[in-house]
């Protein structure tokens, strides 16, 4: 029965995802008066097709991994001159309406998102999103850091070192201002194993340490590898704490996935740290144990991820149209239309087997787990 109902939030999850997206394109394109053929949710076989009473076919498809909305001329005009008046076709509309257009899906997903975030923080409270340590575990790698005096009646205290109540100020160099950012900087692969992570006590005072992931016992009595320290946000509630937490939070995530992106092309982050449509689920069926608040929370993160992931200056994505309607901007003449085509079907072959690898990759993990 938990499968079942893991499958149908997934596939809940991906549908909204992917309408709101759509949905985007959808009504800026209906709005700047570019004719659509098809509206539909999903790829694949067609389950259902209705015809609207504005003569748009709206379709529900058998593979639960996209959309799309089908307009005429997206790119150049086509063999629909017979039947669509020019004027309706997209790649005669003015390039700021073309813009607008391929830009919307991904304005949808953020805005989803911050819409989602807000409701998180209105109904359960807003994190604070400080990198503040609450605990430093003890025998682990933040722990040797201290130094701790006992006094005459035999009461211990740290007096120097990473203490309780710390804030993360930079890791290796580079500055952190939310938990979010720090987390993503210790998981980067590091040359000698060895983080330089700076701290400010609470008395203001600055101190740089140098320290690595080590065995030790959590607070469960579990062996663990890591740093060993704990982080625990204060809540904040109200109306306001509940829209800076939403903004606040929507560049958090935004900045981790640019990073993440980053660490991708650098080697700090491995390609198999990436999840396809099996990795997701195998999320979703974790998150829904832990609660709705969490499960709102993962759509929203998704949201972004695909926002960010459509944006990005690759042929076959929204980005990569952006970018040609750019050049096209730039030097006053569209891009060679076989060109376009060939360097598109290109990207999109290889972002299907980048797809085919993480999700084979994700099956292995989920069959070994």
């Amino acid at each position: 029965m938990s499968t079942i109902l893991n499958i149908l939030l997934f596939l809940l999850i991906l549908g909204i995802l992917v309408f709101v997206h759509e949905f985007g394109h959808f009504i800026t394109a209906k709005k700047n008066g570019v004719f659509i053929h098809e509206f539909s949710i999903g790829m694949g076989p067609a389950i259902k097709t209705w015809k609207g009473k504005d003569g748009i076919d709206y379709s529900l498809r058998a593979l639960p991994i996209g959309g799309y909305v089908q307009m005429a001329g997206e790119i150049y005009e086509d063999d629909d001159t017979n039947t669509v008046p020019k004027d309706k076709f997209m790649c005669n509309k003015k390039w700021w309406q073309r813009l607008i257009i391929l830009c919307a899906g991904v304005f949808n997903n953020f805005l989803l998102a911050l819409i989602f975030l807000f409701v998180i923080a209105l109904i359960w409270g807003a994190p604070s999103l400080a990198p503040k340590i609450y605990r430093v575990i003890p025998n682990s790698s933040v722990a040797a850091t201290q130094t701790i005096e006992t006094d005459e009646d035999g009461n211990t205290k740290v007096v120097s070192g990473i203490m309780d109540g710390d804030v993360i100020t930079s890791i290796n160099g580079k500055k952190v201002t939310t938990w979010d950012k720090a987390q993503l900087l210790l998981l980067f692969k590091d040359k000698d194993g060895k983080y330089d992570i700076t701290v400010k006590h609470e008395n203001g005072k600055s101190e740089s340490f140098q320290i690595e992931r080590t065995e030790f016992e959590d607070s469960d009595g579990e062996k663990m590898k890591g740093f060993g320290f704990e982080m625990k946000s204060e809540v904040k509630k109200g109306f306001t704490a509940a829209v800076k937490y939403a903004f606040q939070k929507f560049a958090a995530i935004s900045e981790q996935m640019w990073m993440t992106l980053g660490g991708l092309f650098t080697g700090k982050i491995s390609l198999n740290s990436l999840s396809g449509p099996v990795g997701i689920y195998t999320v979703v069926g974790e998150t829904i144990k832990t609660g709705i608040a969490n499960v709102i929370f993962l759509t929203a993160y998704l949201s972004i991820n695909l926002g960010i992931m459509n944006i990005l200056p690759i042929p076959a994505l929204d980005g990569g149209h952006v970018l040609f309607l750019l050049i096209e901007i730039i030097t006053k003449k569209k891009v060679n239309q076989k060109v376009e085509a060939w360097i598109t079907n290109i990207f999109f072959a290889l972002l299907i087997l980048l797809m085919i690898y993480i999700s084979i990759h994700d099956v292995f993990t989920y069959i070994i787990k």
